[in-house]
């Protein structure tokens, strides 16, 4: 089985891949360590060509693959693609255009919520694949070809599962279904987190406006450390550290030191100087400008219990339509629905996922429809019927 390590003929296999008008795509990294994930292996197929390419290969250049990734005559398909397209947009600077995600698109057809890829290709193909090698050290160096063998799998099999979701998809008209969650994966600003926002990946554990500030400085400087240094966020700071430094706001090492979620010592480190800067520059903000505190909507009276009607409306739907419950709408969406119903600004009350069930659901909540046990089945009513 050929790895691709030469430069002539990683040109020649992305040429002829180029030709077709789709190809899958996987990707193998390591990121436990690291900040941005390190890229290890790369497999690729069409109908007719496969290749395994080696980016961590002696002077590879990765330009013809970053080439095939945005051309636009090539779809690329994936399974569960935000990983890899997040390793794409951080060596290539692109979003791969146009893409097919697999996970999603099963989904859509019922295959349940976030199935795996050997599931699918079970469950599509007949076939079950070998997944002893998945958590190998991708980055050591001859790859075995079992390794190889493994890996292509992960490309090959893929051709037969989208080809089996596309003619699914068309037979019910749910291609736009899928085009509108590839909008969101496929967005810049699903991968290009500036650092300012960082504080939103963190649980809301401030209730004032001070403590939201010194988080959201200590978040920020967390972020751009940790990606300086090419190290996971939790290796720069814990979560509880920010959670604890915001409440206690320590101005100088000293009361740092008193911290509790802080290494022993930590306090005089070059580190520890900077975040001090960053926790100094939050209390510095004038009292006018402080950052407002997110604060949720107080649900309604029976706004609970109609969340739990929403449920088996959802429930109900799902099974009708033959669609996975997860990705017409969230518990988060359902919550605000039933707390804030035409106001609620969540994905459910919009797009295709409106049409199947966000009207249906408002009505319910208004009380123009009605969910009853008849002949043994649970159904959906008029009210008035």
């Amino acid at each position: 089985m050929h790895l691709i390590t030469k430069q002539s003929e990683l040109e020649t296999a992305i040429a002829q891949l180029a030709k077709s008008e789709f190809v899958t795509v996987d990707t193998e990294f390591i990121r436990e360590t690291t900040f941005w994930p390190e890229l290890c292996l790369i497999q690729i197929a069409s109908p007719d060509t496969t290749a395994l390419i080696d980016p961590l290969a002696p002077g590879i250049d990765l330009k013809p693959f970053f080439e095939l990734m945005s051309d636009e005559k090539v779809l690329k398909v994936f399974h569960a693609a935000r990983q890899d397209i997040e390793i794409i947009f951080h060596l290539g600077d692109l979003i791969p255009h146009p893409v097919f995600d697999t996970q999603i698109a099963a989904m859509v057809c019922g295959f349940g919520d976030s199935v795996s890829y050997d599931q699918l290709v079970q469950r599509i193909t007949g076939t079950q694949l070998d997944k002893s090698s998945r958590f190998t050290d991708w980055r050591h160096r001859p790859l075995s070809d079992k390794q190889l063998e493994y890996a292509l799998a992960d490309v090959t099999w893929l051709r037969d599962v989208y080809l089996d979701l596309q003619s699914r998809l068309d037979s019910r008209q749910r291609s736009n279904w899928v085009k509108e969650e590839m909008d969101v994966l496929t967005s810049r600003d699903t991968y290009d987190l500036h650092p300012e926002n960082a504080w939103t990946r963190l649980k809301m554990r401030v209730r004032k406006p001070i403590e939201l500030a010194v988080l959201q400085h200590v978040a920020a400087w967390r972020e751009r450390e940790a990606r300086e240094r090419n190290v996971p966020r939790g290796r720069v700071l814990k979560d509880d550290a920010i959670y604890e430094i915001a409440q206690q706001q320590p101005r100088d090492a000293t009361a740092l030191g008193r911290l509790r979620t802080t290494p022993k010592g930590w306090e005089r480190s070059s580190s520890a100087a900077a975040l001090l800067a960053a926790v100094n520059a939050a209390l510095a903000i004038p009292k006018e400008e402080l950052p407002k505190v997110p604060r949720q909507a107080q649900p309604s009276e029976g706004a609970n219990a109609a969340a739990e009607i929403l449920k088996v409306l959802l429930r109900i739907i799902a099974e009708k339509e033959g669609v996975a419950p997860k990705i017409i709408a969230s518990g988060d969406d359902i919550d605000r629905i039933a707390a804030e119903g035409e106001k609620a600004e969540v994905e459910a009350l919009s797009g295709w996922r409106r049409e199947v069930f966000g009207e249906k659901a408002l009505r319910l909540i208004r009380g123009e429809l009605g969910i009853r046990f008849q002949n043994r089945r649970i159904n959906v009513f008029e009210i008035g019927d």
